[in-house]
């Protein structure tokens, strides 16, 4: 039997994982405190790309800290 203990993940180790799409759209968004109207201008794309982004990035956020989905 081995003893290793698994290691804590951070949250910052789970936001160095995701695809930088979804890293710099959550950074902006939860960090910078931007609108999804100014991500959308600051990234030349649509707003809805950038709430269907935001959506995806909390999914997998909360996965990996096994949080229970809200949908």
């Amino acid at each position: 039997m081995s003893d290793a203990k698994e290691t804590p993940v951070t949250l910052a180790d789970v936001i160095a994982s995701l695809p930088e799409e979804e890293r710099v759209i959550l950074i902006l968004h939860y960090v910078k405190n931007q609108s999804t109207v100014e991500i959308a201008a600051k990234l030349g794309v649509p707003e809805r790309s950038v709430l269907s982004v935001l959506a995806s990035g909390r999914a997998r956020l909360s996965a990996s800290f096994n949080f229970p989905s809200t949908q």
